[in-house]
């Protein structure tokens, strides 16, 4: 049997990108580095919604990414406040706002915030059997923390969907177990 030069190069360039691609798939978001912690000065970390305050001394992992987008990306939902005061500390990131607990809004871990190129998407959140849209309006900054910027928290993990009270209360999760839920998002 012959084959053409032509048949040949394409072939290759088939196997070639198909390699990539399974070389880019099995990559994984790996830390970047370790923190060390802190103590927050006194009355300085706002502990609202069970918020962890630094630690003196502890080593904090940071990542400088997150794991892969799909239609389904597994992730942890989380609690946090918007609002002045709150115990998300500083404005948003995405418009130097504050922004209600009654409105369904998020912030997004450092990978998936993606250089601000997430601010004021959508993005559906699948949770106790339930579905909401909440709009990307901050990071939850997974490179660092333990200072007075990220109100002496530690950084966030890679896989984390920080959300206002609205969105649990839109998942209809009970009072009494907001704070971490296994959840999956997309794009909306």
């Amino acid at each position: 049997m012959k084959i053409s030069s032509s048949s040949a190069v394409c072939f290759f360039i088939s196997l070639l990108l198909a390699t990539n691609l399974s070389i880019l798939e099995a990559k994984t978001c790996k830390p970047s580095g370790k923190l060390r912690g802190k103590k927050p000065p006194p009355g300085q970390c706002n502990p609202e919604n069970n918020s962890d305050c630094c630690k003196d001394g502890k080593l904090y992992t940071t990542y400088k990414c997150s794991p892969r987008v799909s239609g389904r990306t597994k992730a942890l939902l989380t609690i946090n406040s918007f609002e002045k005061g709150g115990d998300g500390g500083a404005p948003s990131e995405c418009d130097n706002k504050y922004h209600s607990d009654n409105t369904p809004v998020v912030a997004l871990s450092t990978g998936w915030f993606n250089n601000m190129r997430r601010c004021f998407q959508n993005i559906t959140i699948h949770g106790n059997g339930r579905s909401v849209n909440a709009m990307v309006v901050d990071e939850c900054d997974s490179t660092a923390g333990c200072d007075s910027e990220h109100d002496y928290q530690p950084p966030c993990p890679n896989n984390i969907v920080d959300a206002s009270k609205a969105v649990w209360k839109a998942l209809k999760v009970p009072k009494d177990d907001w704070g971490e839920l296994k959840i999956h998002w997309s794009e909306a």
